[in-house]
């Protein structure tokens, strides 16, 4: 599913990720460590098409990792900090929103519940019924992720979704990755937690920062 051969990034004189090769595939996860500094996101965005990489290649799928392409877009779900929320729509309607992008009808609706319900969101009545303002930093992480999730991929790539959440909300997440996991999702994760990369398994990228 992921190829990176000798990619990196230097802006400037300044390198952002030193050059880094790893293979992943498909329904298999990596864990990606390192420190503050190291390019943990920064390797992250280049898998995400959202930053090009200065030396070396990637490719997703067998193609290269371009983001304008609709069956990259298709294949690769995303959160790399947190995505821009509308004020005006509650948590139940941004997750149904994304959901009716890539799936009909009931499905959509079918699909927006689960993942709501799963990061303990709960539906229109609950959490669900909120606005983003009315959140707390640990659900509003919980948000940022039921947004990812509330559409088909292939590869997901979360950077340190352990952000702000108490231990039972982490266990939360941990389940919910698992679960995408075991149903034959590609996972690249970017984390400080040893419980989560620890619970998700598979293997570890140690990234260091640049001298």
């Amino acid at each position: 599913m992921i190829d990176v051969d000798q990619a990196g990034v230097r802006v400037d004189g300044v390198t952002l990720l030193a050059p880094v090769s790893v293979s992943v595939a498909a329904g298999e996860v990596l864990v990606v460590r390192g420190g503050n500094g190291a390019g943990k996101s920064t390797l992250l965005r280049l898998l995400a098409g959202s930053r090009h990489p200065t030396s070396g290649r990637l490719r997703v799928g067998g193609a290269d990792v371009d983001a304008r392409d609709r069956e990259f877009r298709r294949r690769v779900a995303a959160m790399i900090g947190l995505p821009p929320f509308a004020p005006d729509l509650t948590i139940a309607d941004h997750v149904l929103l994304v959901a009716s992008t890539w799936v009909d009808g009931d499905e959509a609706s079918a699909l927006a519940r689960s993942v709501l319900g799963d990061l303990g969101l709960g539906g229109s009545g609950g959490l669900g019924a909120r606005y983003p303002h009315e959140l707390s930093s640990g659900q509003t992480q919980l948000f940022g992720l039921a947004l990812v999730l509330a559409r088909p991929f292939e590869l997901l790539i979360v950077d340190e979704p352990e952000q702000r959440l108490d231990p039972e909300h982490l266990a939360a997440v941990v389940r919910v990755l698992r679960a995408r996991r075991d149903d034959g999702a590609t996972i690249v994760v970017a984390t400080h937690s040893d419980v989560l990369a620890d619970a998700l398994g598979g293997s570890t990228l140690e990234l260091a920062a640049a001298a």
